[in-house]
């Protein structure tokens, strides 16, 4: 099985563009506060936190029920990626304006359109459909997706998952080496 991350950027009218700002927005204020509350209290177990946290989150920050799971689960993923990878135990701070989106419950993609939820209610963008054909070919799974706002730009990450069959290494016939030398990166 083989994941990927297709990048697909997503055209917002100017009367949309408030709606997903507003949104981001919060979605990172609220990220910012469990953030703290995870750090002071080292509490990394989805159900505490939502049980604790969970309405305060869509009282305080006018989440929908979805985007106040995502924050939960977005602030444990970086603080569980943090340990794993090795760091020392300090604050996370969100920083960037991101969305966390969860297939078929935040957004939708299809030929034509791609729909997102928002504070205000669902909205229908346009996006770039060149190259992304063959992800509609049933064939892929549609995974959690991110929307991010950077240089001006909207832009859609979703996780892309295929399932391959194992190469056979009877039936190659070529093999190409490759010689990592000094003055080469490769050659």
């Amino acid at each position: 099985m083989s994941t990927i991350t297709a990048k697909i950027q997503i055209y917002v009218p100017y009367e949309h563009t408030e709606m997903l700002i507003k949104t981001t927005q919060a979605y990172r204020k609220a990220c910012n506060y469990l953030s703290v509350i995870v750090f002071q209290t080292k509490e990394l177990r989805y159900r505490t936190l939502h049980d604790l946290y969970y309405r305060e989150l869509r009282s305080r920050f006018g989440l929908k029920s979805q985007m106040a799971q995502s924050v939960i689960r977005t602030v444990i993923a970086r603080y569980t990626s943090a340990r794993s990878n090795g760091h020392d135990w300090s604050l996370v701070k969100f920083k960037r304006p991101e969305y966390d989106l969860v297939w078929h419950r935040d957004y939708a993609l299809n030929d034509d359109r791609f729909s997102v939820n928002t504070l205000d209610g669902r909205v229908k963008l346009r996006y770039k459909k060149r190259g992304m054909q063959h992800f509609f070919d049933g064939t892929w799974k549609w995974g959690t997706a991110k929307l991010v706002y950077k240089h001006k730009k909207w832009f859609l990450h979703i996780s892309m998952t295929k399932e391959f069959s194992e190469l056979d290494l009877t039936k190659v016939n070529h093999i190409v080496g490759i010689d990592l030398g000094i003055n080469f990166l490769a050659t």
